[in-house]
């Protein structure tokens, strides 16, 4: 298919304005067996002038067009554009007959059938360029228009839409008229799904599921509910514009690709979010903030809409902060924290590679959706979301809503750019936005604060060294140690401002100096920060008693930071981490710093001999914690132990023995997800079999096991469980579906297997360029994030480089590869510092 550029679609909106969708969709076979279902899509629309032009299409077979009731070839369909020349100004109406293939990758109108009961479910994900997988389009997002859906599906199903969906008769059912949206938001949902329905602020709400997961939509369906109640009354009492669509649907649906899609009306979420297990706190808490990201969207690029793909900041980072911070207003949860230890790290990240760009690049950065496709990443969420909260500090409350409503009256039902949202920004505020905004989403990388505190008889001072071109409002916290292990703050936090510029602030306090000097205290801005060597001595003895969790994340990050910047032993990490995760109440804080743990440090940064040794460090670590809490009053804190227990076990005993119980000693019991996590370390370690998989499998048959049996025998030690791994992710048959594709690869390399692996290495780079040719965007990405080789030498770098320089992969594979070759460096590049 090819790309669409910018020029092309500044041409067609130039040319074309599109008023109405008429979409028609012909479900009736799909639990059939059928490969295909048909299409009609009637597009009125009307040239400014006379013209040439195009609409995307990409069939199965394409049966029949028509332009104003003149039959067009249809054989002239070609790399998913079907031409229409020689238009003549005025109004025109395009009639598209066709057949759409169904979908195993999440793209189009994926179809499922839940191996737990037989029943076929189908959704659309028409994000960003998958909607002429559905219907013909002039498929860009500045060519809005009005959607009228038509659905034939089985009796008895159900169908959901962008607009209220009422069955007109048995199997038939007609959408309510949308108002003007973009065609990548056009969805449609089908299939015998559960719902739990109600109504708010006079609108319809409902809850959506497949049937296997009823009883688990029903246990948390009021927890969910309540949630979005919240935060669609705190929208309202935030926003001018009331919410604009006439219904609020949220399917969790399988095999998802993303964590959820704003369709307006029908927002769809992958439906692990309906939770067949025991979870965290941490993780009911991002499926809150998911819920609260999604309904911003409502506003932020459904009801105004970026014109090109350069502006997926306007959507995403919006969302992210909005999602958060709203969360936070409208309940009690307090989900900041995990964004400081998760999502800003996965920025950090992404913006320290050499595919980092600008939080809004600049348009010529974004030439095409091939290219934008790849920066949906954790600079356009995370570091864009922070520098929306650096924003809010600088400007205040009030004025930042006073811009976001003024923009939103300028463009509602429309579309909009980086320069319409400063203008209204600077026009509310009457700040310099212009100038904040060229210094935070027009450059790239992390900015890096570097304290060195001095003494005088009276006095200490602080200059704090900042490389990097953006301006930070930020607090400085003070710590004083009362005993080796106990820190309390000094009241109040001193606020200061660092200019956007490389330079150095001056600030000086009366007094002694504090034990414990944290820069950027309560993580209010996005910059890299390090501390002086004093309070890293202090944060080494006392860093679990900071008061705020907040604050302890800050300097988690920190070493976070130094570790992966080859300035901390990893080992210290560890001890750090031995030291203080014990104790640790924020489970969003211990569950990060292990995950980084385990899989940075054991797995990466670490050389072979000393990764038995960090195995132990967390397996002790994870014992202590179930040591701490086994008057089972901490739950979270258990399971999170439990999984770390798991993950980091050497040897098979402990796990047998709960096998063989089905509990842990003092509970957790092995519910489904524990089972299939225990029953994966244990094939790693080589201490099951196929028969023992097998017999989980049927125990539990639903699309969860077949997932976790396929990442089981993928993990076997055996040449011939790896052949046949090998064999189901890259066969040109393409077998898999994204999740399986997925759970495969995951299973597939592991550190304890190296010797097994090492000739699949080679193999892997051309496999997985001839693989995202044929599959498209999202196996593609699977094929660079999940199945690179976990083998961390030079070898394995020389080949990924080869491969990237020479084999032609597709944007999405070269973007993927790009970064796991830059993280395989810096895994090189700390074991040789260490």
């Amino acid at each position: 298919m090819a790309s669409l550029t910018r020029t092309e679609a500044e041409d067609r909106a130039a040319l074309l304005d599109v008023h109405r969708y008429t979409v028609d969709l012909d479900f009736r076979q799909a639990a059939d067996g059928a490969d295909t279902f048909p299409s009609t899509t009637v597009i009125r629309f009307t040239a400014r002038h006379a013209g040439d032009t195009f609409v995307e299409l990409r069939p199965t077979t394409l049966r029949r067009v028509t332009l104003d009731g003149r039959p067009l070839d249809p054989a002239a369909l070609a790399d998913g554009r079907l031409p229409l020349t020689g238009l003549a100004a005025g109004e025109h109406e395009l009639r598209v007959e066709a057949d759409m293939p169904y979908s195993r990758t999440g793209e189009g109108v994926h179809r499922f059938t839940d191996p737990e009961d037989g029943l076929t479910y189908l959704y659309s994900m028409c994000c960003m360029t998958e909607g002429p997988l559905v219907f013909a389009a002039f498929d860009q997002p500045d060519l809005k228009a009005v959607f009228d859906v038509t659905v034939s599906a089985p009796t008895g199903w159900t169908v959901l839409g962008n607009g209220i969906a009422t069955e007109e008769s048995p199997g038939r059912w007609r959408c309510a008229t949308t108002p003007p949206i973009a065609t990548y938001f056009m969805a449609v949902a089908a299939g015998p799904y559960h719902s739990v329905r109600t109504e708010h602020a006079g609108l319809p709400f409902g809850l959506h599921v497949r049937r296997s997961l009823a009883p688990h939509l029903d246990k948390d369906a009021e927890e969910i509910l309540d949630i979005t109640r919240r935060c669609f009354d705190r929208y309202h009492q935030v926003f001018a514009e009331p919410y604009p669509f006439d219904s609020y649907d949220q399917a969790f649906v399988p095999e998802f690709n993303a964590g959820a899609m704003e369709n307006p009306g029908l927002v769809t979420l992958r439906d692990e979010y309906v939770f067949r297990s025991a979870v965290t706190d941490t993780q009911r808490e991002v499926r809150g903030v998911v819920i609260a990201h999604e309904m911003a969207h409502m506003w932020f690029g459904d009801l105004v809409t970026l014109r090109w793909w350069d502006d997926t900041w306007l959507n995403e980072s919006f969302a992210e902060f909005m999602g958060y911070q709203i969360l936070t207003e409208a309940t009690a949860l307090r989900p900041w924290t995990e964004f400081a230890v998760t999502r800003k790290s996965w920025g950090y990240d992404a913006d320290q590679r050499p595919s980092t760009h600008p939080v809004a690049p600049e348009p010529d950065a974004v030439p095409d959706t091939a290219s934008a496709w790849t920066n949906f990443d954790g600079i356009s969420y995370a570091k864009g979301a922070s520098a929306l909260r650096q924003l809010v500090t600088w400007l205040g409350d009030e004025a930042f809503l006073a811009g976001i409503n003024l923009h939103f009256a300028r463009h509602r039902f429309g579309n909009a750019t980086l320069a319409d949202f400063i203008d209204a920004m600077a026009e509310a505020s009457g700040r310099p936005v212009h100038q904040w905004a060229d210094a935070w989403l027009r450059t790239t990388g992390p900015d890096t604060l570097t304290p060195e505190v001095t003494v005088t008889d009276d006095a200490w001072r602080v200059a704090v060294h900042h490389t990097g071109g953006c301006p930070h409002r930020l607090r400085l916290g003070a710590y004083d140690a009362a005993g080796e292990r106990r820190l309390t703050a000094r009241e109040p936090a001193v606020e200061i401002e660092l200019p956007a510029a490389d330079g150095t602030t001056v600030h000086e306090q009366p007094g002694r100096r504090p034990d414990l000097l944290i820069v950027n205290d309560g993580d209010l801005t996005y910059a890299k920060v390090r501390l002086d060597p004093d309070s890293w001595a202090t944060a080494r003895r006392a860093l679990g008693s900071l008061p705020e969790p907040l604050s302890r994340s800050v300097v988690w990050n920190a070493a976070r930071d130094m570790v992966r910047d080859g300035e901390l032993d990893p080992g210290a990490y560890l001890e750090a981490a031995r030291g203080h995760l014990p104790g640790e109440t924020a489970t969003a804080l211990l569950q990060g710093v292990l995950d980084f743990a385990r899989r940075q440090i054991a797995d990466q940064y670490l050389p072979d001999d000393r990764r038995a040794a960090a195995l132990g460090t967390l397996t002790e670590l994870a014992e202590d914690i179930l040591e701490r809490t086994a008057d089972g009053g901490d739950p979270a804190r258990r399971l999170i132990a439990v999984r770390t227990l798991i993950g980091a076990a050497t040897t098979p005993d402990t796990l047998r023995r709960w096998w063989a119980a089905g509990t842990v000693p003092g509970g957790p019991e092995l519910d489904p997800e524990l089972r299939w996590q225990l029953l994966h370390r244990l094939a790693v370690l080589g201490a099951t079999d196929e028969a023992e998989i097998a017999a989980e499998a049927r125990r539990d048959p639903s699309a969860t096991g077949e997932e976790g049996a396929a990442r089981c025998r993928a993990a076997l030690p055996e040449p011939a469980a790896k052949a046949a791994a090998w064999e189901a992710m890259f066969d040109p048959a393409d077998r898999l579906s994204n999740y399986l594709f997925v759970a495969t690869a995951q299973g597939f390399w592991q550190p304890e297997q190296r010797a097994l692996l090492t000739d699949h290495v080679e193999r892997y780079f051309q496999a997985a360029i001839a693989l995202a040719e044929r599959r498209g965007h999202s196996l593609a990405v699977a094929a660079g994030r999940n199945a690179f080789p976990r083998i961390v030498d030079e070898r394995t770098l020389t080949l990924g480089e080869t491969a990237l320089r020479e084999g032609g992969p597709t944007p999405a594979l070269r973007r993927a590869l790009a970064d796991q070759l830059d993280d395989l460096r810096r895994a090189l590049a700390v074991r040789a510092a260490g």
